[in-house]
């Protein structure tokens, strides 16, 4: 046997025991957003340095916004890249969940950096509002339709795992944020080079601002909310408890049930399941169903039932 099937097959047999969850191996859906993520990164990276040089060329404050943008989006893609290759390590007895809500804190990182770069676009939009000023607006045009380009193929390149995880629907959310701001800039010159409106510049980074803030407090939201372990929002715990009444026979009542998010589309839950005086071998069956219950109808991976009899019950 291999040393790293070997290593498997050795966690594979202590995870029986109850120390890990989750898969064990790589299912593919990694290795995949390492790839795209990476081409990102480089595009990103690319196309970031040009629109800073063109807008000190051209004195376009949408441009060097706009790379600002894409500087905090580079950090946020190599965070992003950081969080998914550190995710995939192998679990341990010690974090026997795993690594996955490195994903979710880069998510949040990501979200409280979009907010600083919004502080000093604003910050300097208001400056050149108060004294607008000239600018090269056909190299402004020529580069912000470069950068639309470079944007659009970065998003088709991550569409396929844009929901894989909260960190990566911050990188998706980030492209988007630049997608837009691009499209607004390529329309604001066209606009300015007919009618030598300067002013249009800056608002059109306002109101680019207005977009990233939107997009940064739901994502900011999402995140803590699985850091705060809070039940997932399409899980109604209430609806839950009925659900295993209704449909596994032998369960009198369940209570003291805790449902929560370890990353995206990884749900856990634990509660205490009434039934009436049974052997242990006889609950076996029933806890069965309860399991295959959740996971096909709320996609709970991880659950945590004990028994209790009637007229024994916790609480």
């Amino acid at each position: 046997m291999q040393p790293r099937k070997k290593n498997i097959a050795e966690l594979e047999q202590i995870s029986h025991f109850g120390y890990f969850h989750y898969p064990l191996t790589d299912t593919g859906e990694v290795t995949l957003k390492k790839k795209r993520l990476l081409w990102v990164v480089i595009l990103t990276a690319t196309m970031m340095v040009v629109e800073f040089v063109a807008g000190i060329l051209t004195n376009s404050l949408a441009l060097i916004s706009d790379a600002g943008h894409m500087l905090s989006h580079l950090l946020a893609l190599g965070l992003s890249l950081f969080a998914v290759i550190f995710a995939s390590k192998q679990t341990t007895k010690e974090k026997s969940f795993g690594f996955y809500r490195l994903e979710v804190i880069a998510a949040l990182i990501n979200g409280f950096t979009l907010i600083l770069i919004t502080g000093y676009i604003i910050y300097h939009a208001y400056l050149r509002i108060i004294h607008p000023e000239s600018l090269d607006v056909i190299n402004m045009f020529i580069v912000a339709s470069a950068g639309l380009v470079v944007n659009l193929v970065s998003a088709a390149i991550l569409w396929k795992v844009k929901t894989a995880d909260l960190n990566i629907k911050s990188a998706y959310f980030h492209l988007l944020t630049d997608t837009i701001s691009s499209v607004a800039i390529v329309i604001g010159a066209i606009v300015i080079k007919y009618t030598d409106l300067w002013v249009i510049d800056p608002i059109l980074s306002v109101v680019i601002c207005i977009m990233i803030l939107i997009w940064a407090k739901s994502l900011i939201k999402d995140s803590i909310n699985v850091l705060l372990e809070a039940a997932p929002k399409h899980i109604k715990i209430d609806e839950v408890i009925v659900t295993i009444k209704d449909n596994v026979a032998g369960v009198q009542q369940v209570h003291d049930v805790h449902i929560w998010q370890i990353a995206t589309r990884m749900y856990a839950l634990t509660c205490h399941v009434v039934v009436e005086d049974i052997k242990v071998s006889q609950g076996y069956p029933i806890k069965q169903k309860i399991k295959k219950l959740l996971k096909e109808k709320y996609d709970i991976g991880h659950t945590n039932i004990e028994f209790e009899s009637v007229g024994y019950e916790s609480r």
